[in-house]
């Protein structure tokens, strides 16, 4: 960035020729930008059209003076705050010097004017200035920065959204595929076994416990095929809602894993669209996965109701308790996916962990935000 003082312009109002030129020539050694205005109306002209760094004001001159022309500078929203210095004759008595600065001025100069002394207080108004303009510059290219990166994350998010959709779908009908093709076929096998084992002779046993065997298999089969195409994309969810879903999930957790689960479920089962049951659900899923892995417990409290306008499903466990660090580590997919999934909704996760005594989420969807 450019930072020098050739940035800013000076701006001197007088009515007198030879003072005008005599002040740019001074300043001009602290900055090449003045420009000269012979009256108040040439002045106020001049502020509409640029900032200035400060603006050096005869008091007194014809038409509108030098009070009434501050007093008109400090109305302009562009111009309020331009440093005003009065130039004024040696005369001036105390109450024209009070009149000054309450039009506006920062500083009165009594003619004739010694030339340190102007040059070292306009190098500090013309320092300021671009020590401001080159803040303002920094401000607006953090904004923009800030506003690259907000469309980048709603962009990333939009992306996390529709990945999430893709791959519901895409369970969703590798599910059917298994449980409708691969159940079908297997049910045909067991069908045909079954004939085959209706015309064995009744002295092949060797042969019928074969049969036997294999009429275990195929059931085992048919049991592991319907639970992976459950756990791809559940039944229940689609046909009975999320509140069934969930009673089911948390019976099969509790038939996997052995730990105990009580459920507060709602009688009337809120009516949610398919994403928000989607989501809630998933959530859930990795929600009693992480209990498995990592908590060592041996009870979870499962509730859901709806407060205020928004689903809330809470899930506490008796185990060892997350950890803080462990809660907002960028390292934590899980806990991030679980994030993702509410954005698009509005909705929220609380953690909160207790070391030895368990760890406590609570999801919040809301159900009229889309």
């Amino acid at each position: 960035m450019d930072t020098s003082l050739s940035q800013a312009s000076i701006l001197i109002v007088d009515d007198d020729s030879k003072s005008l030129l005599a002040l740019q020539e001074l300043l001009q050694s602290v900055t090449q930008k003045v420009v000269l205005a012979r009256s108040g109306e040439e002045a106020l002209r001049c502020v509409l059209k640029q900032d200035f760094a400060v603006i050096l004001l005869d008091a007194r001159m014809p038409g509108v003076d030098g009070f009434e022309t501050a007093r008109l500078i400090r109305e302009r929203e562009r111009s309020r705050h331009t440093p005003i210095i009065f130039l004024t004759g040696a005369y001036e008595d105390v109450h024209s010097v009070f009149r000054g600065y309450e039009a506006g001025a920062v500083d009165y100069i009594v003619k004739p004017l010694v030339p340190e002394i102007l040059k070292s207080k306009i190098s500090v108004f013309v320092e300021l200035y671009n020590k401001k303009a080159v803040l303002i510059r920094e401000i607006a290219e953090r904004k923009q920065v800030e506003e690259h990166l907000r469309k980048s994350e709603e962009n990333l998010r939009a992306l996390a959204a529709h990945l999430h959709s893709v791959r519901e779908e895409e369970w969703t009908r590798i599910a059917r595929e298994i449980h409708d093709e691969l159940g079908q076929s297997l049910t045909g096998l067991k069908m045909d076994l079954t004939w085959v084992a209706n015309r064995l002779p009744a002295d092949q046993r060797v042969l019928a416990e074969k049969m036997k065997s294999m009429f275990g298999l195929i059931d085992g089969t048919i049991q592991s095929v319907r639970e992976i195409a459950s756990r791809l994309r559940p039944e229940v969810l689609d046909q009975l809602g999320l509140t069934a879903a969930i009673g089911w999930h948390a019976g099969d957790f509790r038939k996997r894993t052995g730990i105990r689960c009580k459920l507060s479920l709602p009688s009337d089962a809120p009516v949610l669209d398919h994403e928000r049951s989607t989501a809630a659900f998933r959530i859930f899923q990795e929600l009693l996965t992480n209990v498995a892995r990592h908590a060592n417990a041996t009870r979870i409290d499962v509730a859901m109701q709806v407060e205020s306008g928004a689903l809330v499903l809470t899930v506490e466990d008796n185990g060892k308790g997350i950890a803080e660090s462990a809660i907002y580590d960028p390292k934590s997919l899980g806990l991030l996916g679980m994030r993702e999934r509410v954005v698009p909704f509005g909705g929220a996760i609380e953690i909160a962990g207790v070391r030895d005594k368990g760890t406590k989420v609570r999801v919040s969807i809301p159900l009229g935000l889309k």
